[in-house]
C-alpha cells in the first residue's frame, strides 16, 4: 500500500498483519481521493483507522492535523510504525479507543471525517448519529463513509448525501450537514 500523492508520494506503508483488519485497497483509495482533493490546512478525523492510510494520505496532501482512532492492538502498532516511517508525529495523534467512546468524549470539530468501520457490524448509522449529535463536523465539512453495500444509510443521513459511488464490494458515501433540511428549509 502506497501514498498516492503529495509530500509522501510513493512511500510504502506497513499493513496490519493477519486478517483481522480490512485494508482500504489502492482502488478504493483512488475512488475516495478522486472525489475530494483539497486537504490544505484541514483538521481530519480517521475513525476505525486500521493502517492509518486515509489520514496519512491527507497529511501528505497538506492537512494540518489528523486524529487517528483505533482499538485493535495490531492496528495500533501498525499506525505507529507508519507515523514513524513518514516522520509526521508532530501533525497527528493516535487514540487507543473505540470509535463510539472517542466520539462521546470528543470536544474538537473536524473539516474531514473518514468513517471506515468493519463490514457487517452495523456501525455506520450509530457512528453518524454520534457525529451529528456531538456537532463534530465543522461548517462546510465532509464525512466520507466507506461501507458494505448492504448497510444502508438511514433516511435522515441520505438527506445529507452529496455524492455516492460503489464498487464490487464497497459503497462510498460523502455527506455534509450543511445541506438545507428539506422539511423546514433550514441549515
Amino acid at each position: 500500500m502506497r501514498i498516492i500523492t503529495g509530500k509522501f508520494k510513493g512511500r510504502n506503508l506497513h499493513l496490519v498483519p493477519g486478517l483481522s483488519t480490512r485494508p482500504t485497497t489502492a482502488f478504493n483509495r483512488e475512488v475516495i481521493f478522486s472525489v475530494y482533493q483539497d486537504y490544505d490546512g484541514c483538521r481530519v478525523l480517521d475513525l476505525f483507522a486500521g493502517t492509518g492510510s486515509l489520514g496519512l494520505e491527507t497529511l501528505s496532501r497538506g492537512a494540518k492535523w489528523v486524529d487517528f482512532v483505533e482499538f485493535a492492538p495490531a492496528a495500533l502498532a501498525t499506525i505507529l510504525k507508519n507515523i514513524e516511517l513518514l516522520g509526521c508525529g508532530e501533525s497527528c495523534h493516535l487514540w487507543r479507543k473505540r470509535a463510539d467512546a472517542y466520539l462521546k468524549s470528543c470536544t474538537e470539530s473536524y473539516d474531514i471525517i473518514f468513517l471506515d468501520p468493519p463490514y457487517r457490524k452495523n456501525l455506520v448509522n450509530p457512528t453518524l448519529e454520534l457525529i451529528k449529535a456531538r456537532e463534530l463536523l465543522s461548517p462546510g465539512g465532509i464525512i466520507m463513509v466507506e461501507h458494505d453495500p448492504r448497510e444502508k444509510l438511514l433516511p435522515e443521513f441520505r438527506a445529507w448525501l452529496t455524492r455516492e459511488k460503489s464498487s464490487k464490494s464497497s459503497q462510498f458515501s460523502w455527506l455534509s450537514f450543511d445541506i438545507p433540511d428539506q422539511e423546514n428549509g433550514e441549515i
